[in-house]
């Protein structure tokens, strides 16, 4: 395909880093005036994977519609982290799923019981579509979303919270801070209070010896090791420098 010299200017002049790959992206999508449109959408700060409709994760094209959290690649770190503790037919649980990229990701590489749940009902129909005969997916605020009957026998608990301290929100380039929902986003006042319910309430839902692993910034690692350690899990991080991937895990005991 040739690519529009113009239009990679036009993306590049609007901020786009990867302009080249963008405009092959949006040429292949549509044409016409459906392509002008598109184009003229994401120059004035729409997310690309919301134009496309959907976003590539760990080797997977994954649905995400307009209105949805865009998973970003350093998530993928938590999906490795995450396999790395499992055996198949193990229990899995991929909490604040969003478009359910995370238990996708992690069910096509070992055969799982998976259950998906976010806040948001738009996250959550379209966290259905991309699961559909993978995984259970429910609707509700972190656990409340739960079936009672999965209290205790959860092997992995994969969280990404919202992990932004909510006065950085306003700094985040616009394609996030307009058009993904704020509430997977802002994390409170220093990005952890999502983290911290989460951590909170993850021993009445684990397994014995079960681990709960929630994406976390270098920074906030410290201090979320501790609010594990508060809530009765060993905890330790894990780094992914080709992702720049920081997670924290926190073990159950036995």
């Amino acid at each position: 395909m040739v690519i529009d010299a113009d239009l990679v200017a036009r993306l590049r002049a609007a901020g786009c880093v990867f302009a080249e790959d963008e405009a092959a992206l949006l040429a292949a999508a549509a044409t016409g005036a459906a392509r002008d449109d598109l184009v003229r959408r994401r120059i004035a700060g729409e997310p690309l994977e919301h134009l496309l409709g959907w976003v590539a994760f760990d080797g997977l094209r994954v649905r995400v519609a307009p209105g949805v959290f865009v998973p970003r690649r350093r998530s993928e770190g938590l999906v490795h982290a995450a396999v790395a503790e499992l055996h198949p037919g193990a229990v899995v649980v991929d909490l604040c799923c969003g478009c359910g990229a995370l238990g996708l990701a992690i069910a096509r590489r070992v055969p799982v019981e998976l259950h998906a749940a976010d806040v948001d009902p738009a996250a959550t129909v379209c966290a259905a579509t991309n699961l559909a005969g993978t995984a259970t997916v429910h609707t509700g605020d972190l656990f409340d979303a739960l079936p009672p009957s999965l209290r205790g026998r959860v092997d992995v608990l994969v969280a990404n919270t919202p992990y932004v301290p909510a006065a950085a929100v306003a700094d985040m380039p616009p394609e996030a801070r307009d058009h993904e929902p704020r509430s997977a986003l802002d994390g409170g006042d220093d990005g952890l209070d999502p983290a911290r319910r989460v951590a909170a309430g993850a021993s009445a839902w684990l397994a014995p010896g079960g681990t709960l692993l929630i994406e976390t910034s270098r920074a906030q690692a410290p201090v979320l090791e501790e609010a594990f350690a508060r809530h009765g899990l060993e905890p330790s991080t894990g780094t992914d420098d080709e992702r720049d991937a920081t997670w924290v895990a926190g073990r159950a005991s036995r």
